[in-house]
């Protein structure tokens, strides 16, 4: 049966979806629900916003009825990308008016009947959630009981109290407020976790004492920065000599301050200094370090062995406290000192480490082998303090009114917040001399070793401090819907049946062995564990997150096989993906999510993307057919360009849809000549969609594999299977191609130009070598220098860059096709977009009133694949400005268009009227 085709197959506005995604991942955008709890390689919640969205309106050319013609549907999905364009930005996630505009859309294209969407590898929750907000019954599945965790705090607990005013005794003076959606949650939290603070003070303050200035004024202390210490390995030294990865305390202008270390005698004195020039670290290479007293080095297997046979130490070499015009820097006291030498808690999670893991310090060879050794004496008070009060919270809860399962549920996010304090609260987090503050262990996705690091003071009302942290998650929580279907979420091995069927699934599997998150995640379990286990006895009921079914191809896991490792995420991911094939209705794509950067050499030295290869063929062995790939990013196109860095997306969205039962076979020259005939529309589509040009390769695998995936198998010519790999390559061989046809669309002096660029850019070639390119190309360097687009002297030719280019209107319009016009155009459009930006480029399309520009346009992705392949990394960034830019040059170019056209019908007018 024939289904209507969805947006998401056939176009999408991804300039404005990756904008809105690179604008969530910014610094300073204030409360989102990722702040909750930390889940690593999240997805943009504007990424699952437009793909789960898209993937259930109609496009306009499955409604030919309503749209006839071309023009009719390219202006109604024109006028879809405007809903979307609204709906994915972070302003917009609550705003009641494009909610609604967007879910009248889905009721429109499901009949009134949305379908329920499952995401069976939930992990943080963004897929689950955005599901929620657009009206769907959310259904989040993951093996990882900290991810389930995450998932009922994100959409199944908040709909249960949607609109209930907070218990708290301080709520009475807020009557007046209304509580729409988690808002009265979010009170609670705010509240319960300043009494948990104001409790723990009276058992623990002593240990967080203040400090005093050299004028004796009393300080809350923030931080103690404390430096790892090992004795010399030069015994005339023997000196404890400290590990410091800097001795720089803040960069900031007009505050910069550093440590001073002073050698005296067999001791090292640590004073704080406000000055610029902090003394250089004594850190050498990685893991290797030189003795301040006696210049003597430790290798990193010295260090590592003082390490593992516990002779390592710390010191303490200053302390930030809050001062009146910012953060203080003091050097240590004594009392300092002193006061941190305290025992540890007669309780706290005792839990191994994985030794065999490299993204755990366990794995790196410094003897660290249990969880509770990431903490100092000091930290593991404060965590263990803080569990105990979780409990005593929940019972004050119901004192003040709230039922048992109000108080479980506020019990959650102050659980969280114990989870997210430990996160700032280690001996592995480190302190950022750029912005005065202390960092989370979790900026990576990986627990490294660290030399130096700040103790922050969980009493303070500062970064890592209790309250501080409860307050931010309160604000988080507001974030979420304000209105949404009741969410279910479940621990489930998605290889396994969950029981669904007619239903969507959209998710974002693991990405093969990037991320070990059962390994990672532990560092949250052993918290959870003890502060939720009465409350979720059958999600806490193992020691340590399960990891045996955890589908990453992690070598270590099959004693060092990388072999064994592969074979098990492909196996898992095929069972995997055909139980989702059951699940899923027919006429709605499911959506899957994929890094594309892992990759690996093969023996013959060429780049092979695996974990690439082995989702694609999961996907398509388990009777889907790929219609559609989108790349996704979380910053802008164009800045990992000019940065020169890979310009890849982060991820990829795979569209796929059911194949049918009795998909034909075909051959490769079948495969090859449906490729050629269908390629090109679709990479033409894409254009005229105005994709950037960055993005138009990593596009074209959807159409091409949509070709491979369509038919049940490819045969090769001697009767084996073709393999993902080979089809790919055809796919790219097809579209390097199709870029090379639309050269022999140009104009024959345009194409002197592009050949002269492949090979030369805009540097020197010798003449003569130039002049036999130019007769192949039936044109001539004179004709081409005298267009105002060659320079030729003294027997070298180069190509004018822009900025030598003239921009007069004579040399824009006054050259036709054949005098190089294109090219010219192209070059001259680029420029002035750089220069002048949107206006200056359009002031150049609206002298010309032909087709011109749009060739102009053509080139420019032309030139883009030429100069990323090459490794130019400004040029590839001026053409792919250029291309994102158009449909702002293209309008302001008609309204000044518009513009000339009234000045001169005034101008008749006025000669009217004279005669």
């Amino acid at each position: 049966m024939e289904y209507k085709k969805k947006l998401i197959e056939v176009a999408l506005p991804l300039e404005a979806i990756n904008n809105a995604c690179a604008y969530e991942k910014m610094p300073g955008i204030g409360p989102h629900p990722r702040g909750i709890h930390l889940w690593w390689a999240r997805r943009p919640l504007a990424a699952a916003r437009a793909v789960i969205w898209s993937s259930l309106v109609d496009d306009p050319s499955s409604l030919p009825e309503q749209f006839p013609t071309e023009e009719a549907q390219n202006a109604e999905r024109q006028r879809l990308f405007g809903i979307l364009e609204r709906l994915v930005k972070w302003e917009n996630s609550n705003n009641e008016e494009v909610l609604a505009e967007a879910k009248t859309e889905i009721m429109k294209s499901t009949g009134g009947n949305p379908p329920a969407l499952l995401d069976p590898f939930a992990g943080g929750g963004a897929i689950p959630l955005e599901a929620q907000r657009l009206g769907l019954e959310a259904h989040a599945s993951d093996l990882n009981p900290v991810a389930v965790m995450i998932n009922k705090a994100m959409i199944e607990i908040p709909p249960k109290f949607t609109g209930q005013p907070p218990v708290n005794p301080d709520s009475n003076r807020l009557m007046d407020n209304i509580w729409t959606g988690a808002s009265g949650l979010s009170e609670d939290v705010s509240y319960y976790g300043e009494w948990m603070k104001k409790e723990a003070f009276e058992r623990i303050g002593h240990l967080y004492p203040k400090v005093k200035d050299e004028r004796g004024h009393e300080h809350t202390v923030i931080a103690w920065i404390w430096a790892r210490t090992v004795k010399c390995p030069n015994p005339a030294c023997g000196i404890e000599m400290p590990l410091a990865s800097t001795f720089e305390l803040s960069k900031k202008k007009g505050r910069e301050a550093h440590i001073e270390p002073i050698v005296q005698n067999s001791n090292i004195k640590y004073e704080v200094k406000y000055s610029k020039k902090a003394p250089d670290s004594p850190k050498i290479a990685r893991g290797k370090f030189k003795c301040i007293a006696c210049g003597e080095t430790a290798t990193g297997e010295y260090i590592r062995g003082e390490f593992v046979a516990k002779r390592a130490s710390v010191q303490l070499m200053a302390i930030v406290a809050e001062g009146s015009g910012g953060k203080q820097y003091i050097s240590p006291t004594k009392e300092q000192i002193d006061v941190a030498k305290c025992k540890m808690p007669e309780w706290y999670p005792e839990a191994d480490m994985n030794t065999k893991c490299a993204d755990l310090v366990s794995g790196r060879g410094y003897g660290y082998t249990s969880w509770h050794e990431l903490f100092t004496n000091r930290q593991l008070i404060a965590l263990t303090t803080f569990s105990d009060l979780v409990a005593e919270a929940q019972e004050k809860i119901i004192e003040d009114g709230g039922s048992k399962e109000y108080a479980n549920a506020v019990g959650v996010y102050l659980a969280f917040a114990v989870d997210r304090m430990a996160d700032f609260s280690t001996s592995v987090s480190r302190w950022a001399v750029t912005n005065e503050k202390a960092m989370n262990l979790f900026s990576k996705q990986a627990i490294p070793m660290t030399w130096d690091y700040p103790e922050v003071n969980v009493l303070a009302d500062s970064v890592g401090g209790f309250t501080t942290i409860t307050a931010f998650i309160a604000k988080c929580i507001v974030t979420l819907p304000i209105v949404g279907e009741q969410g279910f979420v479940t621990q489930h091995d998605a290889q396994t049946d969950n029981g669904l069927r007619n239903i969507m699934v959209s998710t974002d599997p693991p990405y093969y062995d990037n991320i070990g998150y059962a390994d990672l995640s532990d560092f949250f379990y052993i918290w959870l564990r003890n502060n939720l286990k009465n409350e979720f006895p059958d999600l806490f009921r193992t020691m340590l997150v399960p990891k045996v079914e955890e589908l990453i191809a992690s070598a270590y896991r099959f004693d060092g096989s990388r072999e064994k490792a592969y074979r098990f995420f492909e196996d898992g991911m095929l069972k995997t993906f055909t139980r989702i094939n059951t699940y899923v209705r027919d006429d709605i794509p499911t959506t899957v999510y994929y890094a594309y950067k892992q990759s690996e050499s093969d023996d013959n030295n060429n780049t092979a993307s695996t974990g690439w290869e082995t989702m694609l063929s999961a996907i398509i062995q388990s009777g889907f057919t790929i219609t559609g790939t989108w790349p996704m990013r979380s910053e802008q196109a164009y800045r990992a360009i000019s940065m020169n860095t890979n310009a890849l997306a982060s991820s990829i969205v795979l569209v796929c849809r059911k194949r049918p039962a009795d998909a034909p076979i075909c051959t490769r020259r079948d495969f090859i000549n449906t490729l050629k005939k269908e390629l090109k529309p679709a990479l033409q589509k894409l254009q005229a969609s105005n994709i950037a040009p960055v993005d138009l390769a990593q596009s074209a695998i959807g159409p091409g594999m949509g070709v491979y995936s369509r038919f049940s198998k490819v045969l090769e010519a001697d009767g084996t299977p073709m393999s993902v790999r080979s089809a790919l390559q055809i796919i790219n061989q097809e579209l390097d191609h199709y870029f090379t046809e639309q050269d022999g669309e140009l104009d024959r002096d345009s194409r002197f130009c592009v050949d002269l660029y492949t090979q030369y850019a805009f540097n020197d070639m010798k003449f003569g070598e130039a002049d036999v390119l130019a007769r192949a190309k039936n044109t001539s360097i004179d004709k081409l220098c005298g267009a105002n687009i060659l320079y030729a002297e003294k027997g070298m030719v180069h190509l004018l860059t822009r900025d030598e280019i003239g921009m007069t209107p004579s040399s824009r319009t006054k050259n036709r096709l054949d005098d190089g016009i294109i090219w010219l155009l192209t070059q001259q459009l680029t420029r002035a977009l750089e220069k002048d930006g949107i206006a200056g480029a359009a002031k150049i399309v609206a002298e010309i009133f032909t087709s011109e520009p749009d060739h102009a346009k053509a080139l420019a992705y032309r030139l883009f694949t030429i100069a990323e392949r090459k490794g130019w990394a400004g040029e590839a960034y001026a053409y792919n400005s250029l291309v994102i830019a158009w449909p702002d040059v293209q309008s302001k170019a008609a309204e000044l268009q518009a513009q000339l056209k009234n000045a001169e019908q005034m101008s008749l007018f006025d000669v009217e009227i004279n005669k």
